[in-house]
C-alpha cells in the first residue's frame, strides 16, 4: 500500500494549521507549524490568493491529510460516501471518523493516527474480541475495541493513555482506558464531529 514519507510538518505548514501529526510534538515548543506558520518553499511570508478550484482542492488536501490518506484511499472513501442515503460531504466525514486507525487514535490508544495504522497492522486490537488488523475497517454502531491482553504492556500504548487527556474525545466514542477498551456508541452526525473541514468544496470538486 502506498504512503506518504516525506516530512510530515512541512504538510501543516501547507496546509495553514496544524494537522496534529505527529503526537506529542504537536503540543510542545518543537512544533515546527509555530515557528514557521507560513507555507514552505522559497517565497515565505507571501500571501496567496486562491481561485475557486484551488481553494476546494486545499480543502481536500487538508482533509485527506489529517486522516492520513493517499489519493486513491480518499477517493474510494468519497465514492462510497456516494452511495450511502443521505448528504454526501457528511456522510464522508463520518466515514472517516470511523476508520479503524482514527478510532485508535481517538480513544487515546495511539498518539497519532500514523502510530496508530501501525499498531493495528502489528495486531494489537481486538474488535467485539476478534484480532482486526486493517486500518481502513469501517466500525458499525455498537462496535467494541479492546487492546489484546499482552499489547498491554506495551510502552507505546501506555505512553499513548497518557498523554491521552489532552485530546477531545467527542461525545460517539466512549473510553473505559482502565479496562484498556471503547466503543463507537453510535453513528457520528455533523455537528458530533470535531472538524473545521468544508466537506462542501470537497463534494464540488469531485462533482466537477
Amino acid at each position: 500500500m502506498a504512503k506518504y514519507n516525506g516530512p510530515v510538518c512541512k504538510l501543516c505548514r501547507r496546509e495553514g494549521g496544524k494537522l496534529f501529526l505527529k503526537g506529542e510534538r504537536c503540543f510542545s515548543d518543537k512544533c515546527a507549524y509555530d515557528k514557521r506558520e507560513y507555507a514552505p518553499g522559497e517565497h515565505k511570508g507571501m500571501r496567496r490568493k486562491f481561485s475557486e478550484y484551488g481553494e476546494q482542492l486545499r480543502e481536500k488536501q487538508k482533509l485527506k491529510r489529517t486522516y492520513g490518506l493517499m489519493e486513491k484511499q480518499f477517493k474510494k472513501t468519497y465514492r462510497t460516501a456516494e452511495r450511502i442515503k443521505g448528504i454526501t460531504g457528511e456522510n464522508l466525514l463520518s466515514l472517516l471518523e470511523r476508520r479503524f486507525d482514527n478510532a485508535v487514535y481517538t480513544l487515546g490508544f495511539a498518539v497519532s493516527r500514523k502510530l496508530a495504522r501501525l499498531l493495528i497492522t502489528h495486531g494489537h486490537f481486538l474488535i467485539n474480541g476478534k484480532k482486526v488488523n486493517i486500518p481502513s475497517y469501517i466500525l458499525k454502531e455498537g462496535d467494541k475495541i479492546t487492546v489484546c491482553e499482552k499489547s498491554r504492556k506495551c510502552d507505546i500504548i501506555k505512553d499513548s493513555l497518557e498523554s491521552a487527556a489532552r485530546k477531545t474525545r467527542p461525545e460517539y466514542y466512549e473510553a473505559d482506558l482502565d479496562a484498556y477498551q471503547g466503543v463507537l456508541k453510535g453513528i457520528p452526525a455533523r455537528d458530533e464531529i470535531i472538524s473545521n473541514a468544508n466537506e462542501k468544496l470537497i463534494v464540488e470538486l469531485y462533482s466537477k
